[in-house]
């Protein structure tokens, strides 16, 4: 037993105990301490990106703000290039869109595209998609953009998806299925996010709905009334009443 047995052999065990597992040990606390320092420059490396990517996305800014499109859209190539997953990067997708809309309406729906397909973040993606269908829409791809608006759970956004759909469907001349949109447009959810006031002269703004085929207007009944000939003559209007004979 090992109560019994010396000092040297206890030590001599230890030593022959250390050889078999020793190297276990020190690679197994190699591994930890190299984990633990991978999993903080990790983190360190997510927060330079973070830095670099709030910087780009803040000169973005500045730029549409000074009406410096061309730039901001130069500077986004180049963000997208280095920070292609970045959610700044997602942002400045929107933002540089919207500058573009209506001066380069391709290069808007690729970045609308870029984040409606990339995001990660839901009700980014679903933004970027609405917009994606609005310049479609703009360009007169109205089944693309139609196709876009199916959305199987479109949750708060359903009342924007029903007025955009109003929208393609008021353009392409189809009144009836507008106006179905529209009043769709305010009773689904999210409908308090719209507005409403817009929302009614749109409507108040679609044709009259046109009378079904063949419904003509009937002419007015003419009054079964008997006329005295002499009533009738205009000799007999115009001449005075006179004395009986």
């Amino acid at each position: 037993m090992d109560d019994y047995l010396s000092d040297k052999e206890q030590v001599e065990r230890l030593r022959q105990w250390w050889r078999e597992n020793g190297w276990f040990l020190i690679g197994g606390a190699a591994l930890g301490l190299l984990g633990l320092y991978g999993y903080n420059q990790y983190f360190a490396y997510q927060d330079r990106q973070s830095e670099a990517a709030a910087a780009v996305y803040a000169a973005i800014q500045q730029e549409t703000e000074a009406g410096d499109t061309a730039a901001a859209a130069t500077r986004f190539a180049e963000m997208r290039s280095e920070f292609p997953e970045h959610a700044y990067t997602h942002q400045a997708a929107l933002l540089v869109a919207s500058a573009e809309v209506v001066t380069a309406p391709d290069a808007a729906a690729d970045k609308l595209r870029f984040t409606m397909e990339q995001s990660a973040d839901r009700e980014l993606a679903m933004v970027a998609r609405l917009r994606l269908a609005r310049v479609l829409a703009y360009r007169e791809q109205y089944q693309e953009a139609l196709a876009l608006l199916e959305v199987p759970e479109p949750g708060q956004f359903a009342g924007r998806i029903a007025e955009i759909r109003g929208d393609i469907h008021a353009a392409r001349g189809e009144t009836e299925t507008a106006r179905t949109a529209y009043l769709e447009a305010m009773v689904a959810s999210g409908a308090e996010l719209l507005d409403r006031s817009f929302l009614q002269m749109k409507l108040a703004d679609l044709p009259s709905a046109a009378p079904p085929p063949g419904a003509e207007a009937a002419p007015a009944a003419t009054p079964d009334v008997a006329v005295d000939p002499a009533e009738a003559s205009p000799e007999a209007a115009a001449e005075p009443a006179g004395e009986g004979a």
